[in-house]
């Protein structure tokens, strides 16, 4: 594999999706990450739905790239292989609960005994302390506590909803490869390794906090206040169909009036400028205005109007439309392959493209233990010893 973290080797614990779906984007980047699985596989691969060949779509996405070691970790031989990979890598990561990696032997004191400039990363729920840091977790759970599903209201829906995809998982897993990318270059520079300790709670909240907590962040009493972002999202109804658009400033604003047919809205003292249209009274009133002409419109005039007044918009479009929309194939945004056993499969393209270390990332995703035999060659164990350990049933 090639990319910026190409002989970067990561010893991936973790299951289902944060841990999984962070180390694979570190693998699209190059990194070597070795997938050490129980008996049974990451839990992840439970989620049956989409499945052909023992690969689920949602195993294939967050587990691409990487090679599939099968241990058993109940057992005090298969722990020591594990700590045996770990010697020589780069990165353990794991997010098992608080104190699963002590009660195994595997809590960081004890491999950088083995391996000074060794990188662990904890990855919990809640944290590993507090009235909840024993809990089951699950993405909406987290969505619920740290203030997503109260962010999501549309003013005709008089009741919050659940953001529809895993959005804490997926914010918590960006944080954790960012994170193992920073203590990489601060390694490069004191030559020791670290401990990095992340929660879902905690990358909720980061994730979430710079527009919708607006309104906790400055905390005087003569604070000027306003609409929250999520106070000004909405979906516009044309005759046809609909479409979001967002004019964010004053210039914008104006374009927005010009494209409706409206330009005499732009000296209505009320209208006319930024500030005097976030009022709420003038808000409400011109939303009025602005949603009967948009109603009067047919959609795709609608857009052609919004986009020569250089107005932001887009059509709604349906997930089985995403992949010919043609912004996304200018992109080559999305790639496809096919796989050994789950046939032809399609995938985005790792967003960051490296002028100098392009990445050219493995896509396909491994079965369990896939490569137990060649990781354990890896490790120096002979034909022999392998058959042995598999005959002990401490790998598979």
């Amino acid at each position: 594999m090639t990319g910026p973290l190409s002989g970067v080797r990561i010893v991936d614990l973790s299951q289902m999706a944060t841990g999984p779906l962070a180390t694979a984007w570190l693998a699209d980047q190059g990194a070597d990450v070795v997938k050490v699985e129980p008996p049974g596989g990451d839990g992840l691969r439970n989620f049956g739905s989409f499945a052909k060949g023992g690969i689920t779509a949602f195993v294939l996405s967050c587990n691409r790239g990487k090679r599939s070691v099968g241990i058993d970790l109940s057992a005090r031989p298969g722990v020591d292989l594990v700590r045996r990979m770990v010697a020589d890598a780069d990165v353990f990561v794991q997010n098992f609960r608080p104190g699963v990696v002590e009660r195994l032997g595997l809590d960081p004191e004890v491999l950088r005994a083995d391996n000074p400039g060794l990188i662990t990363v904890s990855i919990s729920g809640y944290g590993l302390a507090g009235p909840m840091s024993d809990r089951p977790v699950f993405d909406p759970v987290i969505q619920a506590i740290t203030g997503h599903v109260a962010t999501q209201v549309n003013p005709e829906i008089p009741f919050p909803d659940l953001v529809r995809h895993i959005v804490v998982d997926k914010a918590t897993a960006s944080f954790v490869a960012q994170a193992v990318t920073a203590a990489l270059f601060e390694r490069e520079r004191s030559g020791q390794g670290q401990h990095i300790d992340l929660s879902m709670v905690d990358s909720s909240l980061a994730f979430l906090w710079p527009d919708a907590m607006m309104g906790e962040t400055l905390l005087d009493d003569d604070v000027v206040g306003g609409p929250l972002v999520s106070e000004l999202y909405s979906l516009t109804r044309c005759a046809d169909g609909q479409l979001v658009y967002w004019a964010g400033t004053e210039k914008q604003l104006h374009g927005l009036y010009r494209a409706l047919g409206h330009p005499e809205w732009i000296s209505d003292e009320r209208f006319g400028t930024k500030a005097a249209s976030d009022r709420l009274e003038n808000r409400q009133t011109l939303g009025a205005l602005v949603g009967r002409a948009f109603e009067a419109m047919d959609v795709a005039d609608a857009v052609d109007a919004l986009v020569a007044h250089d107005v932001p918009c887009g059509l709604i479009t349906d997930l089985g439309e995403v992949a010919s929309q043609e912004q996304v194939v200018a992109n080559e945004s999305l790639v496809e392959f096919e796989h050994p056993t789950a046939g032809r499969v399609r995938q985005p393209r790792p967003p960051a493209r490296f002028a100098r270390t392009p990445a050219d990332p493995a896509w396909g995703a491994p079965t369990i233990g896939q490569h137990t035999d060649e990781i354990l060659g890896e490790l120096g164990l002979t034909a022999a010893q392998i058959a042995e350990v598999r005959a002990s049933g401490v790998v598979f």
